[in-house]
């Protein structure tokens, strides 16, 4: 089928005269004329007969014009969506961060983002940073946001700095070395409550203690998540090795305490990670966009 010819029988049988056609397509009268003369030829079916000084729908042109108005719609939605994709007000954004981001930066660039664009679907998966790693190489997401050390990411992935983040050796309010300044070794002497394996912040603490040439901490109590770590440290267990993020506010309320390390001062980068020679979606660059726009305020 002729779709340039069925266009010109669609705008004919909306506009209701081969004239008004004429003006709305800028094409003469004489030539939408012929061109439908022949596209009825095509098809074997008169679509127009007289009316008066004009032309009406045969049955048949009734029938394939409801056709037409469903097909030219379609094609409008169908143009609709691909402009919505193209400028990312729709689409879909696969995201995978560690819990310090999840729990403590997402959820407001969430908000400000699908106040925006409320029609772009996001999946979130939180995880460690080995995990978001291997979801990124894999393609299993479009971007990930976790900490880490730089040098150890492969060629392929590319990474932007958000912001920088110490690193906080804590201990409940009415722990020994609350608030004490003591050596690494004596601080490895306690029982610690980490992360699983895989986290980077339990990765950066064996590699402190093997740049130091002190034996690791005895890991005597692990969790999946950093708020059932917080909370058995704060119930008096143990001491924890954790971004400053996540525990500034139970210091303010006096639910938790430093200890200060001699010789220890360090920080955790927390960075956007992409597939370098992969282009984003126009999604996905408005909502790393935003995040550059609303990063975390230095502390």
């Amino acid at each position: 089928m002729n779709l340039h010819a069925l266009r010109l029988f669609h705008v004919i049988a909306t506009s209701g005269s081969v004239t008004r056609a004429a003006e709305i397509l800028n094409i003469s009268q004489p030539a939408i004329t012929a061109q439908i003369k022949k596209f009825e030829k095509e098809l074997s079916l008169p679509l127009f007969r007289p009316q008066g000084r004009g032309i009406a729908l045969t049955d048949g042109g009734e029938k394939l014009a409801s056709y037409a108005k469903r097909l030219f719609m379609i094609e409008q939605q169908m143009e609709q969506f691909l402009q919505e994709h193209r400028n990312g007000t729709a689409g879909h954004i696969r995201l995978s961060a560690t819990y310090l981001p999840a729990h403590y930066l997402i959820p407001a660039w969430i908000a400000k983002f699908k106040q925006q664009y409320e029609q772009v679907e996001m999946m979130i998966y939180t995880t460690n940073s080995h995990d978001a790693l291997h979801q990124l190489l894999n393609m299993e997401v479009d971007l990930a946001i976790y900490g880490g050390l730089p040098e150890k990411y492969p060629d392929i992935i590319q990474s932007e700095e958000l912001f920088r983040d110490e690193l906080w050796f804590v201990v409940a309010p009415n722990h020994r070395m609350a608030n004490q300044r003591v050596s690494l070794p004596e601080m490895m002497e306690n029982p610690f409550v980490m992360r699983e394996e895989g986290s980077s912040t339990r990765q950066r603490l064996m590699a402190l203690c093997r740049t130091h040439n002190v034996h690791s901490p005895k890991i005597t109590l692990q969790f999946n998540g950093l708020h059932e770590t917080m909370k058995a440290v704060i119930a008096g267990y143990g001491a924890s090795f954790v971004s400053a993020l996540v525990v500034r506010d139970h210091i303010e309320r006096g639910e938790l305490c430093r200890v200060y390390v001699e010789g220890v001062d360090m920080q955790n980068i927390i960075s956007i990670f992409t597939r370098k020679e992969e282009p984003l979606s126009a999604a996905a660059a408005n909502f790393i966009q935003l995040i550059r726009q609303n990063r975390w305020p230095k502390q």
